[in-house]
């Protein structure tokens, strides 16, 4: 992490990656392997983003580079819509009135750091560790809403468009009342679950906002440690071995 003259401290993708972290190995599925699963008849594996012309491919070689490629600065201050918990599900409540169901998706941003598996967050004050992304406007296209959000939140200030690349969609958490509870699967006496979380993995931007700070954990910290990090978080070591 390198601090510019000015006292602030710039995120800048180094031009020469020489290190590179395998995470996964590769495997495709024969273009002729019956697809079947539950329900019975449906593809399991659908997906807007996967085209079914091709191969699926189910497990597959992610580049990780090194923390030392990059340098941290900062934004402007980026604030929470809601002043407290109470305010965000009474403003849910509003809003599921209105449009239905709030969709939000979350950008999974990884780097490695003496070879072991970083996840990169926000972290606000002393104990609240978040992903970056947010909340979907209506009709939102989920891939182009998380560019939107990840712009806002990482992206540069000198007027550069950025390209964002979502390369997976890695997890699903749904929330099924107006509480904090979230969870991995829609519970069975759940009809209408009130908010939809997506996390997808992406690759890594350049600043983030001065009231945040952005710290490399990693997954040995993550791991079965939702007292510290929430369930969301704790739980992206198993979704990303």
């Amino acid at each position: 992490i390198t601090a510019t003259g000015t006292g602030e401290v710039s995120l800048l993708p180094a031009l020469r990656l020489p290190r590179v972290f395998e995470l996964a190995s590769m495997s495709v599925v024969p273009p002729n392997r019956s697809q079947t699963g539950w329900p019975r008849g449906v593809n399991q594996f659908g997906n807007k983003y996967i085209q079914q012309t091709k191969p699926l491919t189910l497990e597959r070689t992610i580049n990780l580079y090194p923390l030392t490629n990059y340098t941290f600065g900062t934004k402007e201050p980026l604030y929470e819509k809601d002043s407290s918990v109470a305010a965000r599900f009474q403003r849910m409540r509003e809003e599921f009135d209105k449009i239905g169901m709030r969709r939000t998706v979350e950008g999974v941003l990884i780097v490695h750091e003496h070879r072991l598996p970083h996840v990169l967050l926000l972290q606000l004050g002393t104990t609240f560790f978040k992903l970056p992304g947010g909340e979907l406007n209506p009709g939102e296209d989920e891939v182009e809403g998380l560019k939107r959000l990840m712009t806002e939140i990482l992206g540069r200030q000198d007027g550069v468009l950025q390209d964002w690349v979502i390369d997976d969609c890695i997890g699903n958490w749904w929330r099924p009342n107006f509480e904090p509870p979230q969870y991995p699967y829609i519970p069975a006496h759940i009809t209408k679950p009130k908010e939809h979380k997506k996390l997808f993995l992406v690759q890594l931007q350049e600043k983030v906002p001065k009231n945040y700070k952005l710290v490399a954990a990693p997954l040995f910290e993550l791991y079965d440690n939702a007292p510290g990090y929430g369930p969301i978080i704790s739980s992206l070591p198993q979704l990303l071995s």
